[in-house]
């Protein structure tokens, strides 16, 4: 099946409908697995399931729920982790047309009231250790959400009232929330079409990526409430009788014992993940040739890129996506010729029209960068993009402005038709694969009195690909030194999930500004830059919840 066959012929209309051949044709394979040396319950226990056994337990739960009323119409957060219950309860709902709200559960419990309140989820289901910084978070809410531990018995579902739901490609399976730019976070609406043709792209990619059918093992230690690990792995191991094997985190001094126990074939990676491993000190077994055929992610530093595939022995293939494009806008390295070590995310796919603009909105010229626009092409140039941001038309509308997704990244192209990433033109800090909105950061800082200005932007950090960095201008009489520095971390980190707090503070007599008084970010951006490399910011990273980790 080539690229272009899979997106005239979807194989399925939902998630569920992806996963219910290969549970008939490979009932005996496993299809997740656990290592036993994860966080996740039941502790230091591997946990496996073959396809009989998910399909199961999918088929018991989904009865389970529908008892309890719930259906089309109905939206569930999930507090599960990265555990095989999230992907048993993802299938579940699905096949009930249950739409699924996924939860970082390390988030403050005012920022978790957020998304449970703003996505108007039915119920919270959530891992028992999680119950109590939940009930916290519901506390929050002016409405009643009832909050249940998974396997518990189930409250009766609130009445829906009849609408325009149609079973199928274009029902909603899941909102998944991703930063923005105006500061909180923005609920991507996914139908079961984003889903299906992320996995049937995936699959008919080849080359490199050629997976084959009842034999992959991909191992993710990326989170399930993340576009990556929910919409591309997990599906395309599922369409093809694969195992998804789910880490809850990556730890660079355990990560190759667990590709080397639980057999993966094949690995999903963020850009910081080849710069922590490179790190390690050379061992005679670092080659995985006979064993991984490819690493498939982004970011990856360009000076790491060819180290790390001649220590390690397979190849990484970088690509280029969105939460928001899905299969609609995505580029990949997967076949030759693909420029490693160039941020080359290979050329668009033919479904696909692509254009770069300057600043002023024209065309940027062969070899100059520009704000990469998307669509895709023929009379619906959002097929296969996210359905819309949720309860945010003017959002929506922005972003798809003039028939073209705007995506904020700025790439070029070469004379070939090739594309390269250079940078970030939103206002976005992406640390470790988490983006972080520089404007939701800002509003904690706005409201401690004795600040007279701030900005927050992203610094460059060899191992999180950028750290934040907060530049605060304070009122006369108040002392800038690191104590001060220390104390405003600690005060904003109470209301920020710990990857969002500052992990370099800096005090300055004035920041950057337009002639129209707002932040020259841009500006703002080099000053940080020249403060970091001069010694004059204050580092706190190592006062970061697991920031010296990879969380």
């Amino acid at each position: 099946m080539t690229i272009k066959d899979s997106f005239l012929n979807p194989p399925a209309t939902s998630v569920f409908g992806i996963f219910a051949p290969s549970a008939a044709l490979y009932p005996d394979n496993e299809a997740l697995h656990i290592p036993g040396a994860c966080r996740v319950p039941p502790a230091n226990n591997p946990h496996s399931r073959t396809y009989r056994d998910l399909a199961q337990s999918v088929d018991a739960l989904a009865d389970h729920i529908a008892a309890a009323g719930y259906g089309p119409g109905h939206r569930i957060a999930t507090a599960l982790d990265n555990s095989a219950d999230f992907f048993v309860h993802f299938l579940a709902f699905n096949k009930l047309g249950v739409s699924i709200v996924p939860l970082n559960a390390a988030m403050p419990p005012k920022e978790l009231a957020y998304l449970i309140g703003h996505s108007d989820s039915a119920l919270v289901m959530t891992a028992p250790h999680h119950e109590t910084h939940l009930s916290a978070a519901a506390s929050y809410l002016d409405r009643d959400v009832r909050l249940v531990c998974a396997g518990a018995e189930i409250p009766a579902a609130p009445r829906i009232l009849p609408g325009a739901w149609q079973p199928g490609l274009s029902a909603e399976a899941a909102i998944l929330y991703t930063s923005g730019t105006t500061g909180k976070p923005k609920g991507c609406m996914l139908a079961n079409e984003y889903f299906v043709m992320l996995a049937t792209h995936y699959v008919a990619m080849g080359g490199y990526c050629a997976l084959e059918p009842g034999k992959e093992r991909l191992i993710t230690p990326l989170p399930v409430n993340h576009m990556n690990a929910m919409a591309c792995s997990f599906p395309a191991m599922m369409m093809t009788g694969g195992c998804l094997i789910q880490l809850d985190r990556f730890s660079p001094s355990s990560w190759w014992a667990h590709v080397r126990d639980t057999r993966a074939t094949c690995l999903h990676y963020l850009g910081v993940m080849p710069a922590m491993l490179l790190n390690k000190p050379e061992a005679p077994e670092d080659n995985f040739s006979e064993q991984i055929k490819f690493g498939f992610g982004a970011g990856v530093d360009p000076k790491h890129q060819l180290n790390f595939e001649k220590r390690f022995g397979f190849p990484l293939i970088e690509a280029w996506a969105m939460t928001e494009t899905g299969a609609g806008g995505w580029m990949s390295c997967e076949a030759e010729p693909r420029y490693p070590g160039r941020r080359c995310v290979g050329v668009p796919r033919a479904h696909m029209d692509v254009k770069l603009v300057a600043e002023d909105g024209s065309a940027a010229p062969v070899g100059t960068p520009g704000e990469l626009l998307v669509r895709t092409k023929g009379d619906n140039p959002r097929r296969y993009f996210f359905s819309a941001y949720y309860k945010d038309d003017a959002a929506t509308a922005e972003a798809w402005a003039d028939g073209w997704f705007h995506t904020g990244d700025v790439v070029q192209a070469d004379a070939d038709g090739f594309y390269y990433f250079v940078d970030r033109n939103k206002n976005i800090v992406r640390r470790s694969g988490e983006n972080i909105a520089a404007v939701e950061v800002e509003s904690i800082f706005a409201a401690y009195p004795y600040i007279e200005n701030l900005a927050v932007v992203p610094v460059p950090d060899d191992i999180r690909g950028e750290e934040v960095c907060a530049l605060l201008v304070l009122k006369a009489g108040t002392a800038g030194d690191e104590a001060k520095a220390l104390a405003i971390q600690a005060a904003v980190s109470s209301a920020l999930v710990y990857f969002k707090s500052p992990g370099w503070v800096g005090f300055v007599d004035a920041l950057p500004h337009t002639a129209s008084n707002k932040l020259a970010r841009g500006e703002v951006k080099k000053l940080a830059r020249a403060l970091l490399e001069d010694g004059a910011l204050h580092d706190l990273r190592n006062n970061k919840r697991g920031s010296r980790k990879a969380s």
